[in-house]
C-alpha cells in the first residue's frame, strides 16, 4: 500500500493567514490595562514595549520554525525538545504545558469572560455570578469539545469572524473620531516609575497577546516552497499582527488617555462605549466575548491533546483513563481534567497574574527550543531542513536573549508576588521529574513481569 503523505499545496497567502489567525486572540482587548498600569498611566514605554515584544516574537517564530520544519511530528514543542534533549526533558515540557501553561492561559481568559459578562448583565458587584460564569464557561466548553472536532471547528470559525469585527470597528472609528493630538509616546512613564524596572514586566504582559506563534512552523510540511515562503509568512504575518496591536493601541489612546485606560479591565469595551454609546459599546463587548469564547475553545481543543499524548506514552498515573477516547474519538477525559484544573486556577480571579504565570512557564521552554536550533546545527549538520532560519546565528541569539530577559526578570526583578509565583511555577514543573521516574520504573516492572 502506498504511504500517504502531507500534500504540499500551501502557498504564501495561506501561510500568512494561518500565522495571523493563530496569534491574534483576546489579549489585545484586555492587556492595555496591565500595560498602562505598569507605566504609571503614561503611554510611551507601553507603546515601545508593544513594538519590542513584536520584534522578539518575530525572531522567536523564525527560530522555532527551523526546528518544527526539521522535526515534522505531531506534538509541537514537547516533541521538538524530546528529539533534541531526550525523553525526560520532553516529558517535562508536556507536563509544564498540561499543569501550568494551558490551564493558566485558559483560566486567565475565562476570568475576563466572567468579569465582562457580569458587567454586560449589570451585575458587576455580584462576585458569586462572576465565579459561576468564569468556571462555568470553562466546564461548558470542555463538555462541548467531547462531541468532536467538527463542533470545535464551527466555534473557531464563528469566533474568528467576531474577533475581527471589534478590531476593525475600534481601529477605524477610533482613528477617525478620536483626538489625533493625544500623546502616544510621551511621557515615557509616570512619576516615580523606573523604565528599567518595569520593562521586563511589560514584555511578559504583552507577550501573552502575541502567543500562538510556536505553531507557525507546523505548516512547513504542507507548503510548496517552505524555504522561501515560510520566513516571509512569519515576518509578514507577525509584522501585520504587531502593526494591528500598535494601531489599535493608538486608537485606544486617541479616545481615552493612558491613565484612564489603566482603570478598565477591558479597555476595548470602555473605548467602544465612548465611540458608539452604551448600546453600541455593549454590542462590541458581545463580539469580544464571542472572540474570547473561541480563544478558550482553541486552548481546550489543543491542550488536552498533549495530556492525552503523555497518557498514551504511559508517563502519567491513571494513563488508561486519561489516554482513552470516547465514542466520538475525542480525548474527553483528558479534556475534562484540563477543564477542571483550569477552573480551579480561575477561582483566583487574577487575569494578569495567571497570564504572567503562563508566559513565564512557557517561555522558559521556548528558550530551550531556540537553543535547540544551534545544538542541532552542531550535532546534526546534515539533517534535512526544509527551512533554515535567516541570518543565523544572529536571529536565534536575539530570540534566546529576549526569552532569557523575560524569564530572569520575572524570576528575580518583578516584585515579590511575581517572584513567588514564578518559583511556584518552577516547583510545579519540577514535580514532573519524580512522576516521570516513578512511571518509568512502573513500566519497566510491567515489562519484566510480562516477560
Amino acid at each position: 500500500m502506498e504511504k500517504k503523505s502531507l500534500q504540499k499545496n500551501l502557498g504564501f497567502a495561506a501561510a500568512l493567514s494561518t500565522v495571523v489567525g493563530m496569534v491574534i486572540g483576546g489579549g489585545v482587548f484586555f492587556k492595555p490595562q496591565a500595560v498602562f498600569t505598569l507605566t504609571g498611566g503614561a503611554p510611551g514605554l507601553g507603546m515601545i514595549a508593544w513594538i519590542v515584544a513584536g520584534i522578539v516574537t518575530i525572531t522567536a517564530g523564525l527560530t522555532a520554525a527551523e526546528v518544527s520544519a526539521a522535526i515534522p511530528k505531531t506534538g509541537g514543542m514537547m516533541v521538538y525538545i524530546e528529539e533534541i534533549y531526550g525523553k525526560k526533558l520532553g516529558f517535562l515540557t508536556g507536563w509544564m504545558q498540561c499543569v501550568l501553561f494551558f490551564p493558566a492561559t485558559i483560566a486567565a481568559i475565562s476570568v475576563m469572560f466572567g468579569q465582562q459578562s457580569a458587567i454586560l448583565l449589570g451585575q458587576t458587584d455580584n462576585q458569586a455570578l462572576v465565579i459561576c460564569l468564569t468556571a462555568g464557561v470553562i466546564l461548558f466548553i470542555g463538555f462541548i469539545n467531547s462531541f468532536g472536532s467538527k463542533t470545535s471547528g464551527i466555534i473557531q470559525t464563528i469566533s474568528t469572524i467576531c474577533k475581527l469585527i471589534p478590531l476593525v470597528l475600534i481601529i477605524g472609528f477610533g482613528l477617525i473620531k478620536g483626538n489625533a493630538s493625544s500623546p502616544i509616546f510621551t511621557p515615557l512613564v509616570g512619576e516615580g516609575v523606573s523604565p528599567g524596572g518595569v520593562f521586563g514586566q511589560l514584555l511578559i504582559a504583552i507577550l501573552f497577546a502575541y502567543d500562538g506563534w510556536i505553531n507557525v512552523g507546523a505548516i512547513a510540511g504542507e507548503m510548496k516552497d517552505p524555504g522561501k515562503d515560510l520566513p516571509k509568512a512569519i515576518v509578514g504575518g507577525l509584522s501585520l499582527v504587531m502593526a494591528v496591536y500598535v494601531v489599535i493601541n493608538v486608537a485606544y489612546l486617541f479616545v481615552l488617555p493612558a491613565d484612564q485606560l489603566a482603570q478598565f479591565a477591558s479597555p476595548a469595551s470602555a473605548v467602544a462605549e465612548v465611540l458608539f454609546g452604551r448600546i453600541g459599546g455593549q454590542i462590541i463587548t458581545i463580539g469580544i466575548l464571542i472572540s474570547v469564547f473561541g480563544c478558550i475553545n482553541g486552548y481546550l481543543l489543543t491542550g488536552p491533546r498533549i495530556l492525552y499524548t503523555l497518557a498514551q506514552q504511559k508517563t502519567l498515573p491513571g494513563y488508561k483513563f486519561i489516554g482513552s477516547l470516547n465514542k466520538n474519538d475525542v480525548p474527553a477525559n483528558a479534556t475534562m481534567i484540563m477543564a477542571v484544573i483550569s477552573a480551579l486556577y480561575a477561582l483566583s480571579g487574577q487575569f494578569n497574574l495567571l497570564s504572567d504565570l503562563s508566559m513565564f512557564a512557557v517561555w522558559s521552554f521556548y528558550v530551550l527550543t531556540f537553543a535547540g536550533v544551534i545544538k542541532l546545527r552542531k550535532t546534526h549538520p546534515n539533517m534535512n531542513r526544509p527551512y533554515k532560519v535567516p541570518l543565523y546565528p544572529f536571529i536565534p541569539l536575539v530570540a534566546i536573549s529576549g526569552g532569557l530577559f523575560v524569564v530572569i526578570n520575572q524570576l528575580f526583578f518583578a516584585g515579590m508576588t511575581n517572584t513567588l509565583m514564578s518559583i511556584g511555577g518552577v516547583i510545579v514543573t519540577i514535580i514532573g521529574l519524580p512522576i516521570y521516574s516513578y512511571m518509568a520504573k512502573q513500566n519497566d516492572s510491567d515489562l519484566n513481569d510480562a516477560a
